[in-house]
């Protein structure tokens, strides 16, 4: 009887609601701990924050009344149990508040206090299940017990209620429909065991990806939570690698050329949200029907990707990746519930961020490219291949991270972060705080296509690549163990003197310095890379010269070219990028990690000619004489040949962006200097004997392969 003037006595109302949440309260948040990843949990979630929110202060009124009814009595084991209880409840409470908070109004919910939210509730579960049972044992025949049996019977009656109105919800509103299927037309060319061929990507599945499943990249901003990495990855190469409108226009003459589910074979590394989702079958613009192609590689196609392999041509596995709630709102109520569900239930959006991406093997399922029998109908043909390179190389020390140089640690270098995902104590050199993230704009050496497509943060993606591509990247994280300077340096080995009317032996030498792989890298088909070298004397009179770009923009023939040469069944040349007609190559330089090439040159000296006071540099009788006027170069008094040797770059040459888009289209690929370097050369006195040599100046081209 004295247990009825208690005013958290059994027959207490505060009790008995506090009973029912505290319940509830259990049962809801110890499912987002075991339960499988499904709406019922996320709308759980919810209902435990909402009703955590709404009876925070009875909750709290609770545990502080209880105490003073309590504190007189005697300590005992049953007490003591309810001591336990009562400070786990409070602290349980505290870190429910701070979650919460977090969840809401945060980027990033703190680890720490999420377990000590889960470990009070573990303690509040050790301490009052014993606390009532014992109170029960001993009170079951009293008045009291049958106002126990009561008051605990409401609460699991109002337990299973809630649950119920969860499931009722859940059923009102599950997520986002996704239809995983073929469209109707679809063309199983290869066989139907083999969909996405010739690509060897796949789904985990087998079967079809609806687009908006791997798409919508914007949203991992709009939650304040990536926002840097998306504005990294928007101007990238990954993001344009289906808008690339060469690679529109080239995928479009494959389609018409070679049957539209030939194209499927660029779509597995460059189109993979339209390749999924079974839409590269059909004529329509940019070979697709779907919004989602201008990702190109989106966040959650890459970071779907469990599975890759090292022979190439996009042989990856991708999981659908789970939905949550609201998933693709971005704005409004549903998209505040979508970041709180993620950031306090996070542990199935963190399966996006797999450890297989630290390692380059990843990286090759798109960076090795290969053509066989079913893409060219002859055989296998090896192209392009970044990772074999650099596996070959002194780059790669196999088990040794802090000499090896890998492909993330280049194209991915560490950048102050804001970002939740910052710190990674899973590298050898850093750590869980170390407040950085590896940029996502995966600067290489495309700076033609940002500026063409004028996508968001173009100015600041050109410009970095050409830093790159200059060697005035600064990468603290490998500065150690990265050489200094340009990516490829130029160096000219020239003789001291020369007399009067000789040739000038001229040896450039280039070395790859810093490149991870073959300079240069990619479809050599396309990218150009070559030696410019001018002579001229004292007085900037031009001697020779190598390397020029015409008017039109395309290189003199003669020069000094990086490239290759495929050919077709028929011995033609592939110089519309047709990749699916190449059988094989007739040529082909570029140069290997750490190692060096070379390239000759013989420029003629000017003898000592000199030219009359208005001659204008013509030899011959005027117009009486009847002989023929000719130009020879300027004569020279000086006694110092000045030699400056260039390496250029750029991304496209000038006769496929013509064939693709026209000659009047005003398009050219940049030019970028990778080094040049300079050097003098001292002319000694004619002798007699060669006083009527050198006269004139011959073309000099150089020598040797490639010349």
């Amino acid at each position: 009887m004295a247990n009825q003037s208690l005013r958290t006595g059994w027959a207490s109302r505060l009790a008995a609601v506090c009973m029912a949440v505290l319940l509830i309260e259990i049962v809801t948040g110890l499912a987002v701990t075991f339960g499988p990843f499904h709406a019922v949990v996320q709308w759980g979630l919810i209902g435990h924050t909402v009703l955590g929110i709404l009876t925070l202060i009875p909750l709290a009124w609770y545990c502080w009344i209880h105490w003073l009814d309590y504190k007189r009595y005697s300590m005992t084991h049953v007490v003591l149990l309810g001591y336990v209880a009562l400070v786990a409840l409070v602290v349980c409470l505290v870190s429910g508040v701070i979650v919460t908070w977090q969840g809401l109004l945060g980027v990033r919910m703190s680890p720490l206090w999420r377990n000590v939210h889960l470990v009070s509730t573990f303690v509040v579960i050790i301490g009052v299940l014993p606390h009532v049972v014992l109170i029960l044992v001993r009170i079951w025949g009293a008045p009291d017990g049958a106002r126990a049996r009561r008051m605990l019977g409401a609460s699991v009656v109002t337990t299973v209620v809630a649950v119920l109105a969860v499931g009722v919800f859940t059923q009102l509103y599950a997520g986002a429909s996704y239809v995983n299927e073929f469209p109707e037309d679809y063309s199983y060319v290869y066989g139907e065991d083999r969909p996405f061929a010739p690509s060897l990507a796949n789904t985990s599945t087998g079967g079809a990806f609806d687009e908006l499943s791997l798409a919508r990249s914007d949203t991992c901003g709009s939650s304040g939570c990536h926002t840097q990495i998306l504005e990294e990855w928007r101007p990238s190469a990954h993001r344009y690698s289906s808008m690339d409108t060469l690679f529109q226009a080239i995928q479009n003459v494959m389609a018409q050329q070679n049957g539209p589910e030939s194209t499927r074979y660029c779509g597995g590394c460059h189109d993979p949200i339209s390749l999924f989702a079974g839409t590269k079958n059909i004529f329509v613009e940019n070979l697709t029907n779907l919004v989602g192609y201008n990702e190109g590689i989106s966040c959650l196609v890459c970071h779907s990707i469990h599975e890759t392999d090292l022979q190439g041509n996009a042989n990856y596995v991708v999981h659908q990746p789970s939905e949550y709630l609201w998933q693709w709102s971005e704005d409004g109520v549903a998209k505040v519930a979508r970041d709180f569900l993620i950031r306090t239930y996070p542990d199935e959006h963190n399966e996006l961020s797999k450890r297989v991406y630290k390692a380059p093997e990843y990286c090759a399922a798109c960076h090795k490219q290969f053509i066989d029998e079913e893409v060219n109908k002859v055989g296998w043909v090896q192209l392009q291949n970044q990772y074999d390179n650099w596996k070959a190389s002194h780059w790669f020390h196999e088990g040794d991270p802090a000499k090896t140089v890998e492909c993330r640690e280049c194209h991915m270098p560490l950048v102050a972060s804001t970002d939740p995902a910052a710190g990674d104590s899973a590298d050898y050199n850093r750590t869980s705080g170390d407040r950085m993230h590896r940029s996502h704009r995966f600067v290489a050496s495309n700076q033609l296509m940002p500026e063409m497509l004028e996508i968001d943060g173009w100015e600041e993606q050109v410009e970095l690549t050409e830093q790159w591509l200059r060697g005035e990247f600064e990468i603290p994280e490998i500065s150690d163990k990265w050489a200094n300077g340009p990516i490829v340096e130029i160096a000219l080995e020239v003789p001291e003197t020369v007399a009067a009317g000789e040739q000038i032996p001229v040896r450039v030498v280039l070395t790859s310095n810093k490149v991870g792989h073959d300079y240069p890298t990619g479809p050599l088909d396309i990218i150009q890379s070559w030696v410019e070298i001018v002579a001229t004397d004292d007085e900037g009179n031009e001697l020779f010269a190598s390397g020029r770009r015409d008017e039109k923009n395309f290189i003199e023939p003669g020069s000094f070219l990086f490239k290759a040469e495929p050919i077709d069944q028929y011995g033609n040349l592939i110089d519309r990028h047709n990749l699916w007609e190449m059988v094989g190559v007739r040529f082909r330089r570029a140069l290997f990690p750490g190692y060096s090439d070379t390239v000759e040159y013989k420029i003629d000296c000017p003898g000592s000619l000199l030219a009359a006071p208005g001659s204008e540099g013509l030899v011959g009788g005027g117009e009486d004489t009847g002989v023929q006027e000719f130009q020879v170069p300027p004569a020279t008094t000086a006694d110092t040949v000045h030699i400056t040797a260039t390496l250029k770059y750029r991304k496209v040459d000038q006769f496929l962006i013509n064939f693709l888009f026209g000659e009047d289209s005003g398009i050219t690929a940049p030019v970028v200097d990778i080094d040049h370097t300079t050097a003098k050369v001292e002319v000694r006195p004619q002798t007699a004997a060669a006083s009527g040599a050198g006269r004139g100046l011959r073309t000099a081209t150089p020598e040797g392969p490639g010349g």
